[in-house]
């Protein structure tokens, strides 16, 4: 397998640590390492062509982010992001996805509504061609420039953390035809209240669209993404976050 040098990466404006930590967040969020699966400094620091300090530092920040657990005198651990954390960062993201459209829509930029009404076209012909893949970008990117949008760097900085934690299973959800065509038509009428300059309303639409992402996780995909193979004992309760399992 190829090295992934970590220091090619110029355009990267995080710092050495800093990138070391993200390229680590992604591999946990993607589910390349298991739950209680050791991380280990010197193996890390030889794929990713880096000494170990950048690694160590960047094992406290995931640790702070509850992403792993650095056990005393025995070594670094992954715990990931449970069932029970993505229905929580989803209740969570309903309040602050809501906050972030009425706050887009007193501070939005005509070229960030141009984008925005761009986008929710693209996605609508995209829909049509049945290219979820194209739909799954253009949803990530809605709620991108949305985030832009609100004139809040703290609210942005806390939205994108919260969309990266759950994109695993975002992707898998939103291959679904059917949520990929009702999501679209949520973001319409989310950019509709925007371009109204109904705060109220897209923040009410914001706040029900997550909600209804979440609804659709249950039925569609989430229980597969942390039990892969198995089928479900039923379907009475089958959504509800249950044991603790790491993506």
């Amino acid at each position: 397998m190829e090295r992934y040098n970590v220091k090619q990466e110029v355009t990267d404006k995080y710092s050495l640590r800093g990138r070391v930590f993200n390229k680590l967040r992604e591999d946990i969020l993607n589910g390349k390492y298991a739950e209680n699966e050791e991380l280990k400094e010197v193996a890390i620091g030889e794929e990713m062509g880096v000494s170990r300090t950048p690694v160590r530092e960047a094992f406290r920040q995931l640790e702070l982010e509850g992403l792993i657990q650095i056990i005393p005198n025995k070594g670094a651990y992954v715990t990931g992001i449970t069932e029970k954390d993505v229905m929580d960062i989803y209740m969570i993201r309903s309040l602050l996805e809501g906050l972030c459209a009425k706050w887009a829509t007193e501070h939005i930029t005509p070229e960030q509504l141009e984008e925005m009404e761009e986008n929710v076209y693209l996605a609508r012909f995209h829909a049509q061609k049945g290219h979820w893949d194209q739909m799954a970008q253009l949803d990530n990117r809605f709620h991108e420039v949305m985030y832009e949008a609100c004139s809040s760097k703290i609210l942005e900085h806390e939205l994108k953390d919260f969309h990266a934690y759950v994109l695993r299973v975002r992707k898998k959800t939103l291959s679904n035809g059917e949520r990929g065509l009702k999501s679209n038509e949520e973001h319409t009428q989310i950019l509709e209240a925007i371009k109204a300059g109904d705060g109220e309303l897209a923040q009410t639409l914001a706040n029900r669209h997550m909600i209804n992402a979440y609804e659709n996780m249950v039925k569609n995909g989430l229980y597969e993404a942390y039990h892969p193979g198995q089928e479900r004992d039923g379907e009475e309760g089958a959504g509800c976050p249950g044991e603790k399992k790491s993506i």
